[in-house]
């Protein structure tokens, strides 16, 4: 039955490392409570073209988002702009380039950073400009947003774990104390969201390779998680299918009964 979709982007979680430090993501799993799938990220192994890959189901080479630098709105049907088609409301807190993919660009700190009434595909949005913006305050505003507003859906996007790995590298102690502590924070905030009616999808953008970067096509930095937890419980545990990053904006889109535009040709996922 259709509902509110809450999707944590945690930028720069590997799969292995997932598996290995996410202890409470797994407990949900191993209950059945959660299904978890590996997907395979888009290539190139970017954060612009990983995010509007998820949010439009469309591969890099067709959506022109194909680095870093390309800044301007998404000029495809996407997951925001499908949800308020359907007359539903969405939120995010996330890094500014979600504000110009979905929202306006060139972002405007003053009149982007923080609104409650937005036009276009967000209606409620919080962005920040730092990497360094820690993600217990990314966390505790997608819960409070949830709480105070019920949007139907809502992207927190944490950075964490991608700052300490361009920092410190995949292999350090630091990257992988960033994961175990975005873990705890789950804890505590996907069952506020369950008790309120979401569904929660925890997946990320891509990972990171030792030379403290990504970018490339090795499974290190393509394989990421995705971690489904369904309103009522009824998880599947761990999925042998590789999924890919094109198949999660069906899934939303379907999870929240709005209309799956055409251009997300990939199959949605089971939950």
């Amino acid at each position: 039955m259709p509902g509110k979709v809450v999707m944590v982007l945690c930028d720069g979680l590997g799969d292995e490392i997932a598996r290995r430090r996410m202890g409470y993501m797994e407990h949900l799993v191993e209950e059945s409570a959660a299904t978890r799938y590996t997907s395979r990220a888009v290539l190139p192994t970017m954060s612009r073209p990983n995010y509007e890959s998820l949010h439009t189901g469309v591969p890099p080479y067709r959506h022109g988002k194909t680095s870093n630098h390309a800044s301007e709105p998404s000029n495809q049907p996407n997951v925001f702009a499908a949800t308020r088609a359907a007359g539903l409301t969405t939120a995010a807190v996330a890094f500014h380039w979600f504000s110009e993919l979905y929202h306006e660009s060139p972002f405007d700190p003053i009149a982007h950073l923080e609104y409650d009434d937005g036009k276009n595909g967000i209606t409620y949005g919080r962005f920040y400009q730092h990497h360094a913006q820690p993600d217990s305050e990314m966390i505790l505003r997608g819960v409070l947003l949830a709480g105070r507003y019920r949007p139907d859906y809502l992207l927190v996007h944490p950075m964490g774990i991608d700052n300490a790995g361009h920092d410190h590298g995949v292999a350090s102690t630091e990257y992988a104390q960033a994961v175990s502590d975005i873990d705890e924070l789950l804890a505590d905030a996907v069952p506020r969201w369950l008790g309120l009616g979401y569904s929660v999808l925890v997946t990320a953008d891509h990972g990171h390779d030792e030379h403290k970067y990504h970018g490339g096509t090795e499974d290190g930095v393509r394989n990421v998680p995705i971690y489904a937890v369904p309103r009522d419980g009824s998880g599947r545990g761990v999925q042998p299918e590789l999924l890919s990053h094109l198949q999660v904006a069906p899934t939303i889109c379907k999870e929240l009964g709005v209309a799956v535009p055409a251009t997300m040709k990939a199959s949605p996922f089971v939950w």
